[in-house]
């Protein structure tokens, strides 16, 4: 990654001046889409991107009142207080290790994962993974205290509660999941109907976590990453933008488990499984559809290359994570189907599902 440059926090910098979202609930991604595009060997056309980018967005919202050790279960799930939130975790930032704060916040904001469509764990995911490779630069944690302040103001809980206990592998839990009546809907509108989904809660308990090993559970979490993405390479059409999240919320989690007590990671395997279950639920297409034919063995640089000219947020993160899973399978033992075929169909359906997202989702979206 190209840190020297100082793109990425120059970038950081620059959107730390706008609001976490903007129109209402559309959530901010600057931060996450720079992230990637720095990592992936784009860093030359970041600020282009931001100026763009920025026409959209919007001021810091004010203050409302101040949070404190002592009241923040008043303002938690408030989204007026977003800027109370972020200054809370400012001076929290400022006083401890940022490790410290996020190993004591995370427990507590990770039942409200769900909340704006998974967006603000996934900006934790982001910046987690450049303070722990990339160093601790200030423009890096002041980011961290941002996107957890946007997670407390956009904490929502999903009105089913789900313990997963059951012996289904990612991929077949997935695929079992069945689908809302009516997933023509805004997303609390989606996850409202859960509880009335025949079967939904019995499938999503349906995972399999090895809750007392959690070198078990990274495993398990990676493979829920490469589930998400391989199930929206063929079923992302029901909603292009939003299935991205089934898969890129995982991973910011798995992003996330160095900087976190390992006796957290289990609780966390079963509360973005739960999230992306919803998502998928809500979302997905009941019948598969193949993606239209790419001429040529596709190549990760060149597919993020791709997704940097198309441009949107949510196909620049797709791609980010599709490249993770592509490079677990060329570096895999033993791949989906069993040896050397098996690692190379499951990278190129990796890299296939980053090329749908550019088919599904709209340049200007």
């Amino acid at each position: 990654m190209d840190i020297t440059s100082g793109i990425l926090d120059e970038a950081l910098e620059r959107l730390h001046g706008s609001g976490p979202e903007f129109q209402g609930f559309l959530a901010n991604h600057g931060p996450m889409a720079v992230e990637a595009l720095v990592r992936h060997g784009q860093a030359g056309s970041v600020h282009r991107w931001l100026d763009h980018y920025e026409e959209k967005l919007e001021d810091v919202p004010s203050l409302q009142g101040t949070v404190t050790d002592a009241n923040w279960h008043e303002a938690l799930g408030d989204p007026r207080r977003v800027s109370d939130w972020t200054a809370y975790f400012t001076r929290l930032v400022a006083e401890r290790p940022w490790r410290d704060v996020l190993a004591e916040w995370w427990p507590r904001l990770l039942p409200g994962i769900a909340g704006a469509a998974t967006h603000p764990v996934i900006r934790v995911g982001h910046v987690v993974r450049t303070l722990l490779e990339d160093g601790e630069e200030a423009p890096r944690v002041a980011e961290l205290a941002h996107a957890l302040g946007y997670w407390a103001a956009r904490h929502t809980t999903l009105p089913v509660s789900v313990s997963p206990a059951g012996t289904a592998s990612p991929a077949e839990a997935l695929a079992a999941l069945p689908r809302v009546a009516d997933q023509q809907v805004l997303p609390l509108d989606g996850l409202a109907q859960l509880p009335g989904t025949p079967g939904w809660l019995a499938t999503a308990e349906s995972l399999h976590i090895p809750a007392d090993d959690p070198d078990a559970v990274r495993d398990r979490l990676t493979a829920l990453v490469g589930a998400a993405v391989h199930h929206y390479l063929d079923h992302g059409h029901g909603h292009g933008v939003l299935m991205v999240h089934t898969a890129t919320a995982p991973n910011a989690v798995l992003r996330t488990l160095p900087a976190l007590p390992r006796e957290l990671w289990a609780v966390s395997l079963g509360a973005v499984w739960t999230a992306s279950a919803a998502i998928t639920s809500v979302y997905s297409a009941a019948e598969a559809q193949s993606p239209l034919e790419e001429g040529g063995r596709l190549v990760a640089e060149e597919v993020f290359e791709r997704a940097a000219r198309h441009g949107d947020e949510h196909v620049i993160k797709m791609c980010d994570t599709a490249l993770d899973v592509a490079k677990w399978s060329a570096e895999s033992d033993d791949g989906a189907d069993g040896g050397a075929d098996g690692e190379a169909h499951g990278a190129d359906r990796a890299l296939a599902a980053a090329v749908r997202a550019q088919q599904l989702i709209p340049a200007d979206s």
